[in-house]
């Protein structure tokens, strides 16, 4: 039996990690949209439709917060997942008042990851968030 794929898209700018990360999600059986900036993200997010959005603090033409704002324009239910090193429990806070739905400390278990990343994407198809 095929198992329901689900399509991310994940913005981060540094390459290893978004082609280590992407690599992972893929093994947990979702479809990975990569780019690397605020721009690159928009436009894929306005022509595609995804199953949650992932994305890191700082981008380098602007802030993560501001990619969540932006989405958030037009996009009021798709899950947001930050995956960001910036650890301060105000860099929570500020994201999840952005519209984000959770917020994960990198690095973190590949399986922490992917757990959250299933509960949002569950919780959002059953219209919980």
């Amino acid at each position: 039996m095929q198992l329901d794929k689900r399509l991310i898209l994940y913005i981060e700018d540094h390459e290893d990690t978004r082609e280590l990360v992407s690599l992972v999600l893929r093994q947990f059986n979702y479809d990975v949209v990569a780019c690397s900036t605020i721009e690159a993200g928009m436009n894929l997010a306005q022509s595609q439709t995804f199953d949650l959005y992932l994305m890191d603090s700082w981008l380098p033409d602007g802030s993560g917060l501001d990619l969540c704002r932006r989405i958030r324009e037009f996009d009021r239910g798709t899950p947001i997942l930050f995956y960001s090193a910036a650890a301060f429990e105000a860099d929570r806070e500020s994201a999840l008042q952005c519209g984000a739905q959770a917020y994960l400390v990198k690095p973190s278990q590949n399986s922490e990851l992917c757990s959250l990343v299933s509960l949002l994407i569950e919780k959002s198809r059953k219209g919980l968030l």
